[in-house]
């Protein structure tokens, strides 16, 4: 009897574990082709103003009972795959409007991938343009959006543009001389100016980024559906060693040195193959190249019919500078125009993801964060700009922005919030952080260009470094060339909201030096609750979570344009914005600001004496420096009142 009761209750595991494998697979494969069942690709060419063709795909819905709005994304990252029946697994911004039926459609811009032309990495844009030569993204955005409402069966004559990273400078670029069928743009992480985001941080170059250049300095002669770049291999593990056997700037070159010297994108004279290295290296300050090259300068007269919503993370390395200029200054010079933020506790592109647990390196910010952005805020806002009523009533706020010290959403009317005052800190020869100046004195340390502080304790190669932006800093605070300044335990709560702006006095016995100044949010020790995703070596006990940080390259203190060097050992000024933070230091907390110079290999070694190019500086530019903080240095918070 009990044989043949244990066989039933097998029999019935095995059927229970065959159905769940069954409903699995059949889930799973709905889900991998929902998008053939309920969409028509199309792939055509849409020619531009001087007979470019772009390449560009269509996703349109098989329901043609109705009309549908068009969600526009242009990229340099290729709109695969390539083929009218082969599919992406997902299409558009998020599940619920690929769900819910949108036209969404991809393009390769201008010579990228499958379209034609000569590609330009953030191409100028040129106003008042005079004939059908004078192109520029924004005439190519535009070019595309009259083909598509005009070709697109069952479109409703509204088109949003969204992307990420440098789709979302596409999506900006959208906003300037913009086509009339265009209603709503959302840049996010979007890059607005090379000088201060991604490449270039206040005019130290990150080296961290080596690896990304070709992928953009790299022209083809041909459409072409297959990488035509090669990405350096660095044959190790171990970036900072190699960074630092590696010597000078100017000994990275032979990486890309791989073909004969043809490239039309190529300045005379030129050392290497990839045409935005030799940007790099031949326009170190901010000069008419980079400056042409920004869109933040042209967003003075952003079109009122274009609502805007921009979105970054708090934790994004590569573009957090970009959104939220972006969306300072279409406010400032747009008054009436529909202009809104989303800042949430995400790394580059996060919010686009849709792991329920949101997390950025080692710290934990709570579940469905970014479910809850895609569903609530970005759904809602493209269903109301392009199916909805299209006003200014669309339910949500003018910011959405998440308090990463509380671990909630909050929302405002304005972004900084008005209920806002400017409190200072100053730094005190004990390491104290506090709220009066004292008696000014001089804070040494040997800056050894032999032996930098690291940006991370990690022993890894990156392509581009991302879990630095939240790491433990207990590492660096326990350097002798790190200087490290806290507050007493917190006895009530302290709530950032704003930008930082860290007001340096410094002397050095070189004639140059990088300044680098983090924000630290110090846990309790008695913390006992651990992110089970955290590194092994770590705990919550007293971590020292990095809640903002930025480098001053110091010959650029008083202009980017302008370099000029230090005097040696004269006491000079120098000021460093960091870019705004909502954080709350909760009670039981400490307030630490960090204050070296050495970042490695985040940004490049600063020689420590000047020259006018580090890209061209020699092996006996570098010097080991001595330099000093004065106490007389504050760091000014925006705080909520």
């Amino acid at each position: 009897m009990r044989i043949h009761l244990f066989k039933a209750l097998l029999l019935v595991s095995l059927i229970t574990i065959l159905f769940s494998c069954s409903k699995t697979s059949s889930e799973e494969k709905e889900k991998n082709t929902y998008v053939k069942d309920h969409y028509t690709k199309t792939e055509t060419y849409i020619t531009m103003r001087d007979s470019v063709k772009l390449f560009t795909t269509i996703y349109a819905p098989k329901d043609t009972s109705k009309k549908y709005p068009i969600l526009l994304q242009r990229t340099p990252y290729s709109v695969r795959p390539y083929g009218a029946d082969t599919y992406r697994r997902t299409i558009g911004p998020n599940k619920h409007l690929m769900e819910e039926g949108n036209i969404i459609v991809y393009q390769d811009v201008r010579g990228r991938w499958m379209s034609e032309g000569t590609y330009d990495n953030m191409r100028a844009y040129i106003p008042n343009k005079k004939t059908n030569k004078d192109i520029d993204e924004s005439s190519d955005t535009f070019d595309t959006i009259d083909w598509l409402v005009k070709n697109v069966e069952n479109n409703n004559g509204n088109v949003g543009t969204w992307g990420i990273s440098y789709p979302g400078f596409y999506s900006t670029y959208s906003t300037i001389d913009a086509h009339p069928a265009l209603k709503a743009a959302s840049p996010q992480a979007c890059i607005a100016d090379f000088f201060f985001d991604d490449f270039h941080h206040n005019g130290a170059y990150l080296l961290s980024y080596f690896r990304a250049t070709s992928l953009f300095g790299t022209q083809k002669n041909e459409p072409s559906d297959t990488a035509w770049y090669k990405i350096p291999d660095l044959k190790t593990q171990d970036q900072y060693q190699f960074f630092l056997d590696a010597g000078p700037l100017q000994n990275l070159n032979s990486y890309f040195q791989y073909e004969k010297l043809d490239n039309p994108a190529l300045e005379l004279g030129a050392e290497t193959n990839d045409f935005f290295w030799e940007e790099l290296k031949e326009h170190p300050n901010y000069d008419e190249v980079w400056q042409s090259k920004g869109l933040i300068q042209h967003l003075k007269n952003v079109k009122s019919h274009v609502a805007t919503m921009i979105v970054g993370g708090e934790f994004d390395a590569e573009d957090l500078y970009g959104p939220l200029e972006t969306y300072k200054t279409i406010e400032k010079y747009n008054k009436d125009n529909y202009n809104t933020i989303v800042f949430g506790p995400w790394s580059h592109g996060q919010w686009a993801r849709t792991n329920p647990k949101n997390s950025v390196g080692n710290y934990y910010f709570g579940d469905s964060i970014s479910l809850f952005f895609q569903e609530k805020i970005e759904t809602k806002f493209f269903n109301h700009f392009l199916k909805g009523a299209g006003d200014k009533n669309s339910g949500l706020p003018e910011a959405y922005v998440y308090d990463t010290g509380k671990k909630e959403w909050n929302t405002y009317d304005t972004w900084p919030p008005k209920d806002t005052e400017k409190q200072h800190f100053y730094l005190s020869k004990n390491q104290q952080l506090t709220t009066s100046k004292g008696n000014d004195v001089g804070i040494q340390f040997v800056s050894d260009i032999k032996k930098p502080v690291p940006y991370s304790e990690d022993i890894k190669t990156v392509f581009t470094p991302r879990k630095y932006m939240t790491d433990d800093q207990r590492f660096a605070a326990r350097r002798s060339d790190v200087l490290v300044f806290e507050t007493n335990v917190l006895e009530n709560d302290f709530t950032l909201a704003g930008d930082i702006l860290a007001k340096l006095q410094v002397a050095t016995t070189g004639t140059d030096a990088d300044w680098i100044v983090k924000v630290i949010d110090v846990h309790p020790s008695d913390v006992e609750e651990n992110n089970k995703d955290m590194q092994d070596h770590l705990k919550m006990s007293n971590y020292h979570l990095m809640v903002r940080s930025e480098v001053m390259r110091g010959k650029f203190r008083n202009s980017f344009t302008y370099p000029e060097p230090f005097t040696p050992n004269k006491k000079t000024p120098v000021t460093i914005k960091l870019q705004d933070v909502h954080h709350t230091f909760k009670k039981g907390h400490k307030l630490q600001i960090q204050v070296q110079s050495t970042w490695f290999p985040l940004i490049d070694l600063n020689p420590q004496t000047y020259v006018e190019n580090n890209f061209k500086a020699s092996k006996e530019d570098f010097k080991t420096q001595t330099h000093t903080v004065f106490t007389s240095s504050s760091i000014e918070f925006s705080t909520l009142k």
